[in-house]
């Protein structure tokens, strides 16, 4: 007999599955079934607490991304891309182990040697298989240079996002997107070209906009086709998990901000032809840091998570 968590995650997983029959076109992304925000619709309906399990099935319904940022990437890569090529759809990956991650800041950590990472990307590449998947590469890791990162040799780094890039793209039915960082972040797009070229952006299939941040689709749009513009016609994607209230006014606006939303749900539909998809490749309530009470990067804030699907327009579950 299942236990009554299980039996509520099934309710969960249910409630996604009547959301999709809704929709006119499947679309094509996998959504984790035992993700942090199904769990936790799981508990509190078992709990009672039915308003707030419905407000956190619009999270947990949705796909979004799996992060590999530890070693041995392999089991996790072959898991989910062999899950979703069983449904018939597509694991969205982010390979977030590069040596000096995030300059030292919240997301410290990532390989100790270059040659430790390559390994890793081999890992992650060979467990690709012929499965397909949406990899994201390293975010911050080419905006963080420009914007004056210290603890990085340039051209270090640099040559091996590119190695990243090549590795990946010999897997087939792999589509690639190097971070490009947000245009909050670096407002100049231009500042940004010679390092996403230096970093392999030619043999991608894109870059990828405003992961883990909150700018809006306009504005991510605007800066994704001007940098298409300076890339030889190169496509982008646009991290809208948290952007449907837009930036924050107020100080560390990238930090857990207060009264943000969840932005469009993951989709190819868009109206735009540089522009692959929108997806969420930050996992809604999953914290930015220890800023503002909340627990370490990366660690489930349901209370946060909770917010967010409260403030979101026209959601659905």
């Amino acid at each position: 007999m299942p236990t009554p968590v299980q039996r509520a995650l099934l309710a969960t997983l249910l409630a996604g599955l009547c959301a999709g029959a809704t929709r006119d076109v499947p679309e094509p992304f996998w959504t984790t079934p035992d993700s942090r925000a199904a769990l936790q619709a799981a508990i509190w309906r078992e709990d009672g607490r039915t308003a707030d399990a419905t407000l956190m099935d619009r999270i947990a319904t949705r796909p979004e991304a799996e992060w590999l940022n530890g070693p041995d990437p392999g089991p996790v890569v072959r898991a989910r891309t062999t899950a979703a090529a069983r449904a018939g759809q597509t694991a969205v990956l982010v390979a977030y182990y590069i040596p000096n991650r995030d300059c030292g800041q919240y997301s410290l950590g990532g390989a100790p040697t270059a040659a430790a990472y390559r390994t890793w990307i081999d890992e992650f590449a060979t467990a690709l298989g012929d499965r397909g998947a949406y990899v994201v590469v390293e975010p911050d890791a080419v905006a963080q240079v420009v914007a004056g990162c210290t603890r990085v040799v340039a051209t270090d780094r640099y040559a091996l996002l590119a190695y990243a890039v090549d590795r990946l793209k010999r897997q087939p039915r792999t589509h690639v997107y190097l971070d490009a960082g947000n245009s909050g972040w670096i407002p100049e797009a231009w500042r940004l070209v010679d390092a996403l070229k230096a970093s392999g952006v030619a043999r991608a299939d894109g870059v990828a906009l405003n992961v883990s941040n909150f700018q809006t689709n306009k504005v991510s749009s605007a800066y994704g086709d001007e940098l298409s513009k300076d890339l030889a016609g190169k496509h982008y994607v646009i991290d809208t998990s948290r952007n449907g209230n837009g930036p924050y006014a107020g100080t560390d606006a990238w930090c857990n901000p207060p009264g943000r939303a969840l932005g469009t749900p993951p989709t190819t539909r868009t109206d735009n032809p540089l522009l692959d998809a929108y997806l969420w490749i930050k996992r809604p309530g999953e914290s930015d840091g220890t800023c503002r009470g909340g627990p370490a990067a990366g660690e489930w804030w349901p209370s946060y998570a909770l917010e967010l699907a409260r403030n979101a327009a026209n959601a659905g579950p």
